[in-house]
């Protein structure tokens, strides 16, 4: 695989800042890990099951001497984008944040497990599109709306129906579906079946299946 310029085409505000360059490629940070560095994007509506379905996935790859590591939503708004709330504006600030995070986690070699509604495809075609080929993995958990209000793990459904919680993805605000994903998953299936339908994708040799 070729290797491609980490930072995008995007512009800094500043025309005083200068790219680093350092002396180790991603092929050499792979002999180290033993593996290429890889995004996971798990999206799809509050209740899908993308965090459970992530967590699980990482705890798969560490037993597999697989580096990996899980950023959360909820957990990502605790510290990184505790300054962003929910308007259509802050949700694609967060999307482009944690996209950024995401491509550094994947240079350094890393496989990066995401758990973000992210709503909008927009947005997630543009961290599709900081990520080399090959390297960036969209994963819609297509967990019906009535199953997720029915789990409503955290209450927040029945809170978005009485107008209390504004701007909520499938409520009051828009979710919208990915088109193509690169895998769909049915999480009415067992969940050892959905892990290794992500494990297939990520890894499709047999020593990782």
């Amino acid at each position: 695989m070729a290797e491609v310029d980490p930072m995008g085409d995007s512009e800094p505000v500043s025309q005083d800042i200068i790219r680093a360059d350092g002396h180790v490629n991603r092929a050499r940070r792979a002999a180290v890990t033993g593996h290429e560095g890889q995004t996971v994007w798990f999206t799809g509506l509050s209740g899908s099951g993308k965090s459970t379905l992530a967590f699980a996935v990482e705890e798969a790859l560490i037993a597999r001497d697989v580096a990996a590591y899980v950023l959360d939503g909820d957990n990502v708004r605790m510290g990184l984008n505790r300054d962003l709330g929910f308007s259509p504006d802050d949700r694609t600030e967060n999307v482009r944040r944690i996209g950024e995070v995401c491509r550094l986690f994947q240079d350094a070699g890393l496989v990066v497990l995401t758990a973000f509604i992210s709503p909008y495809r927009a947005d997630r075609e543009a961290v599709r599109a900081l990520h080399p080929d090959g390297t960036f993995t969209e994963v819609f958990v297509d967990t019906p709306l009535e199953v997720c209000e029915e789990r409503d793990v955290k209450g927040l459904y029945s809170r978005a129906r009485t107008g209390e919680i504004p701007d909520f993805s499938g409520i009051s605000a828009p979710y919208e579906t990915p088109i193509s994903p690169d895998l769909r998953i049915d999480t009415g299936q067992a969940i050892q079946d959905c892990v290794e339908a992500v494990l297939d994708v990520l890894f499709p040799d047999e020593a990782y299946s």
